[in-house]
This record gives structure tokens, sequence and C-alpha cells, in this order.
């Protein structure tokens, strides 16, 4: 791991903001970090935050400081994005076994994950593919999911003033365990203008409490 360290003016004294980058079987992984400056073992499960395509971990700024008050939050730039090294391949079993990398090399065996578009797409397949490892999923304006295996683990799935009633429905049956509720505010850009409200209705859902 070769670290970059960077603090953000935008945090709350309680968060800590960092940047780093992290090896992974593609290269290397840019990734955003943010945590409670109380740490210990009250901390809740870790949360990994998964972007759109043609975005980066940046999309995440506003947000990461709300969610990272009790838990530590992790921002990568998927494969090939913002400053990450490219796959040979793009798809979203290669973002997901690179997040996947990350996860082993923090150490963690169980995370939360959150999926924003086709980050959700990566969120769904890490899932997937590692249901020991991923214990709950929120996922916000899902792209179409065809030919998808059933998602078991409890996820939240966020609908947004974007999202296709029908794309929704669809949705429904590979996510039996969700709850599908309408994102806090009704925002268009969640993570810009509802940072806090979405930040409380996400933390709810991952203690249980939602």
């Amino acid at each position: 791991m070769v670290k970059h360290a960077m603090s953000s003016a935008m945090a709350p004294l309680e968060v800590r903001t960092r940047r780093a980058y992290f090896d992974c079987k593609f290269g290397q992984l840019h990734v955003r970090t943010a945590f409670p400056m109380t740490g210990g073992f009250d901390e809740q499960v870790t949360l990994f935050c998964l972007h759109p395509r043609e975005a980066s971990s940046r999309t995440f700024d506003r947000f990461l400081p709300e969610i990272a008050d009790e838990r530590s939050v992790y921002a990568p730039d998927l494969p090939g994005c913002g400053e990450s090294d490219p796959p040979p391949t793009a798809s979203a079993a290669a973002a997901a076994s690179a997040i996947a990398d990350l996860a082993t090399n923090l150490r963690l065996h169980q995370i939360d994950v959150l999926g924003y578009r086709q980050g959700a797409e990566v969120a769904v397949a890490l899932s997937v593919a590692r249901p020991e490892l991923v214990r709950r999923l929120v996922l916000i304006a899902i792209p179409p999911l065809e030919h998808m295996p059933i998602v078991k683990q409890k996820s939240l799935v966020l609908r947004s003033k974007l999202d296709s009633p029908d794309a929704m429905q669809r949705t429904k049956g590979l996510l039996p365990n969700a709850q599908f509720v309408d994102a806090a505010d009704g925002a268009e850009d969640l993570f810009e203008s509802a940072a806090r409200s979405l930040a409380k209705q996400v933390g709810g859902f991952l203690r249980g409490r939602s």
C-alpha cells in the first residue's frame, strides 16, 4: 500500500478524511476514506461506497463526513476511473473483484456496500460473488439488472426522481429481502444537496433500526 494522505476542510471535527492508494489485481486503487475520531470497538460495520461509471469517488465528497460519524467508510475510484489503474476488460465483475481485494488488504471480514447507479451494479455483483463478505446493501438509482442471481442480503433500495417505475418493479424480483423506499428529500442529486439527510437514512438502515 502506498499512502497519500490529505485532510479535508469539509469534514466535521469528529470525523477525519484521508486519501490513499491500495494494491489490487489490476494495479492500484485510489481510495477516499473517512472515519470517526473515536474509533474503537464500538464502531459500526465498515461501509464501502461505489460511484457511477464516468465518475469517481469525488461523488461522495459531501456524503463521507456525514456517514462516517460512527463507522469507517471507504470510497474507491473503481478500476479505470479517477486515479485508479484500469482492468484489462471493464465489467461489473472485474470491479467487484478489485473491491474484494481492497477488503482483503484492509483485513475486513464483513462490510456493508452502498452503490450508486453503475456502482449499484458492482455492489450486487460483489454480494453475489462474495456473500460471506457483504452484510447489507444500499442501492440507489439502480441500472437495469438482467440475468442476475437472486441477491439474498438485506438491502435498502432508495428510489429517486430519476428512477423508472418499470425498472424498479423488475428489480424487486431480484431483491426479495429489500426495502424499497423514497430517498430522503427526494432530491435528484442526493449526494450533493441532501448529503446529511441521506446519511441519516442510510445510517439508520445499516444500524438495523429501519
